[in-house]
């Protein structure tokens, strides 16, 4: 299949823009292509067709008229359904928001709209993104578009899904354990985690805290590149938000870089697959750089900083609930909060200390380095019906979050991290590693993820995967899968 859809955003909204491209014609595409595979990988769960189509009406008459057109005008976008968007139901995947219709627009989505972007449905994700693992007990499971029955990763999976078979050009995500990251590596497309802040948050319940971000998802780097200049910006309502100046695009030459590279961080229970593929890949690329050392940043005590400062964040989001009407909080959110529960003011200060003094040895590290890269995720894809990943390789995990631990490590520094797809493993599933920048070094990490993608291109061993579209649109409907619906 070959159709507007699959045009990247960058040539969809330059067409646009020339006036060889209708607004009317890429959205009748997306929706085309929703309707013709989403069955398969149920992605794109509450759809905003009608007020799309009248959007992308009121686009083309602009375009006609030689009004001055946003970065985004016309480009259907995909919501991750964490984000409230006004007027279509946002359930952040929980039964208790089953039926929610916001008034208002969350800033992000306001921000996509003001760039001239048109919201085509919402994408699906894990109860209140607990768990990447895109399932919830709403809209059901989600399955990875180079197998439906294997899991997408999360929690914004159901961006990922959207993107990699062309129903949307570009997404919203966040991430707080590699929820922008995981599905990106999953499905292969990009997602990007930014420096806390840049993508502001007007929902942020911790103030101080950087562990939540917002943040862009596309097909190709220069896409990411498109929709993060949209939505970097300030807002006050954030205190991590800072005014910045408007997000520019940098070129970089690959050949100048010192990179270090690492298959763990020193902790991570990398798989021994993941360690195989990731030294075969990393291979193919050390020759573009100037230098390459295998080497990691001190790590130490990150999956105890992780565990403690994770817990804080959803005893603060659902503390409250989880007292009156615990049975309403799905088992990975209730887990959470009754961790948050068990630890002291005093385990809260010695975390947040920790986190710092990581955070020093970052900063010590990429003295010495320009980019870090590592693999995106400790293991590929499994089945969709395992809520997570109790073991890796026969030892067992330490929590349902602990195989993130390779995203989670980025997450405690604060450093910008973004997740490039490198080809395939044996099986045919899509690989990727996370490209990690300097402390603040947004735009240096797409600078240097795009002049990577470019260099691969032409290798089929590391391009981009693309789905089998054929493959999907036959597929029978991933609903009637036993366990859909099941949470374990």
């Amino acid at each position: 299949m070959s159709e507007p859809c699959d045009l990247s955003a960058v040539e969809a909204r330059h067409l646009i823009g020339a006036k060889r491209l209708s607004p009317v014609e890429l959205m009748e595409s997306c929706i085309a292509r929703i309707e013709a595979v989403d069955h398969a990988v149920n992605a794109m769960v509450a759809r905003d067709f009608d007020r799309a189509r009248a959007a992308a009406k009121s686009a083309e008459t602009a375009v006609i008229a030689g009004a001055t057109l946003g970065k985004l005008h016309g480009l259907p976008v995909g919501i991750k359904d964490l984000e409230d968007t006004e007027g279509l139901r946002t359930t952040y995947g929980s039964v208790m928001f089953r039926d929610h219709v916001p008034r208002a627009d969350q800033r992000i989505v306001a921000d996509v709209k003001r760039a001239g972007g048109i919201v085509l449905g919402k994408t699906n994700t894990p109860e209140f993104g607990a768990g990447a693992n895109t399932r919830n007990l709403v809209y059901g499971a989600t399955g990875n578009p180079f197998d439906p029955r294997k899991s997408a990763a999360g929690s914004s999976g159901g961006s990922a899904v959207a993107l990699a078979t062309g129903m949307v050009p570009l997404a919203t995500g966040s991430d707080m354990g590699g929820s922008l990251r995981n599905p990106a590596a999953y499905c292969g497309i990009v997602g990007m985690r930014p420096s806390p802040g840049l993508v502001p948050s007007e929902k942020r319940l911790l103030g101080p805290s950087g562990l939540g971000v917002l943040g862009p998802m596309a097909r190709t780097v220069p896409d990411l590149a498109l929709m993060m200049s949209a939505i970097a910006s300030y807002d006050p309502r954030d205190i991590l938000a800072a005014p910045i100046k408007p997000f520019r695009e940098q070129t970089t030459d690959l050949g100048t870089l010192r990179v270090a590279v690492t298959p763990d961080f020193g902790f991570a229970p990398t798989s021994r697959a993941v360690r195989n593929l990731f030294a075969d890949k990393i291979q193919h690329l050390i020759p573009l750089f100037g230098m390459a050392e295998a080497t990691t940043p001190d790590c130490s005590g990150a999956d105890e900083i992780f565990a403690v400062l994770r817990a804080v964040n959803f005893l603060a989001g659902f503390g409250g609930t989880y007292r009156t009407r615990p049975e309403r909080l799905g088992p990975n959110v209730r887990a959470n909060v009754e961790e948050g529960l068990r630890y002291t003011a005093e385990d809260v200060a010695r975390a947040t200390m920790a986190q710092t003094s990581l955070y020093w040895r970052w900063q010590s590290f990429f003295e010495n380095f320009d980019v870090l890269i590592a693999p995106s995720v400790t293991i590929q894809p499994r089945d969709w019906s395992e809520l997570f990943p109790s073991e890796i390789d026969g030892a067992a995990t330490k929590s349902y979050y602990h195989w993130l631990a390779l995203a989670y490590a980025v997450t405690l520094a604060g450093h910008p991290s973004l997740s490039l797809p490198l080809g395939t493993d044996t099986d045919g599933m899509p690989f990727g590693v996370q490209i990690v920048a300097r402390r603040h070094g947004d735009a240096e990490a797409i600078a240097i993820a795009a002049a990577i993608e470019a260099a691969c291109t032409r290798d089929p061993d590391l391009s981009r995967p693309v789905p089998d579209l054929a493959a999907l649109a036959s597929a029978p409907p991933l609903r009637d899968v036993p366990g859909f619906f099941d949470m374990g």
